[in-house]
């Protein structure tokens, strides 16, 4: 496989296969940031692989208090899973648990779309006939007694039916800690582009897999062909001077914002990779059969 180069590193001339997803969003506020974070932090946990958590879930971004419904700081989270029905099992699960019960909370639509999936709908049962339905402007929100007030949620979320969930890269380096701080620093330039997520925990992973496995009953096992431990055994991809691989994943709510920040990570990688010892850069696939979006690295070239 040829290689390219950007900025002195090694890219193979691959792609990252990526899959058809369904997503929606929603805006948490609280009285102040750190409570609106604590909310949504609480929220997307356990969210970051749809195979083994149901979803893949993180905060999007942040919100200042103009740019929210009742003008109090916020965040943006976003939700992929398989289909419109998983994802709404999976907001009123996660609003029920995680936002209805964080003190001074409330919760808003964060997606446009003409099919929507219900939140505040659900929940608002909780109220146990004390619930109030409360309109502002086109918004249709629920008011729900609890002991610090009320909660506030809206009616339901527009679902996105197109979006898109697994553009990847990965980084192999010379050690753990100069492939971490390439990682980070990709991951970062990721997470700025709009309408993202990098659901693994800090938007890395170093635990990436491949599909199947020896034992009956697993759909996924270590991507063994990428583990530094396992060098020199048939199959392995990796030369004897890589002694880490880090990966970095990408659920977005179309096609072009993957791309966008598919090309964002890399180009931040390869810009510190010199100083911090990158000595290549790839993308997982498989073999195109699985996924329909292809994302090519020599396409993120410029």
């Amino acid at each position: 496989m040829p290689d390219l180069t950007l900025n002195g590193i090694a890219l193979d001339d691959t792609f990252a296969e990526a899959f058809d997803m369904a997503a929606a969003g929603l805006i948490i506020t609280a009285d102040s940031l750190r409570w609106a974070e604590i909310a949504a932090v609480t929220m997307t946990g356990f969210a970051t692989s749809v195979i083994g958590s149901g979803c893949e879930a993180a905060i999007n971004s942040i919100l200042r208090p103009e740019d929210t419904p009742d003008g109090r700081p916020g965040v943006r989270i976003l939700l992929f899973s398989f289909d419109g029905k998983s994802v709404q099992q999976q907001l009123q699960r996660r609003v029920g648990q995680c936002v209805l019960t964080s003190p001074g909370s409330a919760c808003f639509a964060g997606t446009e779309g003409e099919e929507r999936v219900r939140v505040g709908a659900g929940l608002s049962m909780f109220g146990d006939g004390n619930q109030v339905a409360k309109r502002i402007g086109d918004r249709r929100l629920w008011r729900i007694p609890v002991m610090d007030g009320e909660f506030l949620c809206e009616h339901d979320t527009g679902l996105v039916k197109e979006a898109v969930g697994g553009g990847n890269l990965l980084f192999l380096g010379r050690d753990e800690a100069g492939t971490l701080a390439v990682a980070e620093a990709a991951a970062a330039a990721a997470k700025s582009v709009p309408d993202v997520i990098l659901p693994f925990p800090g938007g890395i992973v170093r635990s990436g897999s491949k599909v199947g496995s020896r034992y009956k009953g697993m759909m996924a096992s270590t991507n063994d062909a990428y583990c530094p431990t396992l060098k020199g055994r048939p199959g392995s991809a990796l030369a004897p001077e890589v002694g880490c691989v880090l990966e970095i994943v990408i659920d977005g709510l179309s096609n072009g914002a993957v791309r966008a920040a598919m090309r964002a990570g890399l180009h931040a990688a390869v810009a510190v990779g010199p100083d911090h010892g990158l000595l290549r850069v790839t993308a997982g696939n498989y073999g195109g059969k699985l996924g329909r979006h292809h994302f090519h690295l020599r396409e993120l070239l410029t």
